[in-house]
């Protein structure tokens, strides 16, 4: 069984969980002009995201940060730092790509439900 959480468009799911999985992705709402600020929001939507699912940070298998400028790679960490399960950290990987403006960051994550 599948379920899905809808998104901010219709062709968008906000979370899907499948088999104890739970599966989201999520940019800032706002087109905040730093990374930093941009991944706290971002961070708080996965909070948000997980809740509904039936599970938080802590149960966060793995993690893809994108950023659109590499070198702004730091900012993202210092949020991300401050905001991780360090008890329960999860897999992350950081890549540089382009995307869409005004994001500078989006963030997968995979997580167990509890």
């Amino acid at each position: 069984m599948i379920t899905r959480f809808p998104g901010l468009t219709p062709t968008r799911s906000r979370a899907v969980i499948h088999e104890g999985l739970v599966y989201t992705v999520a940019v800032s709402p706002d087109p905040d002009p730093t990374v930093y600020e941009q991944t706290q929001k971002a961070l708080k939507r996965i909070d948000e995201s997980l809740a509904m699912s039936k599970t938080d940070k802590s149960r966060i298998l793995s993690a893809i940060v994108y950023v659109a400028d590499i070198k702004q790679k730091e900012h993202m960490n210092k949020a991300w730092d401050e905001w991780v399960d360090r008890s329960n950290p999860p897999m992350r990987a950081c890549l540089g790509v382009d995307l869409e403006h005004p994001h500078l960051v989006e963030i997968v994550v995979t997580a167990a439900q509890e």
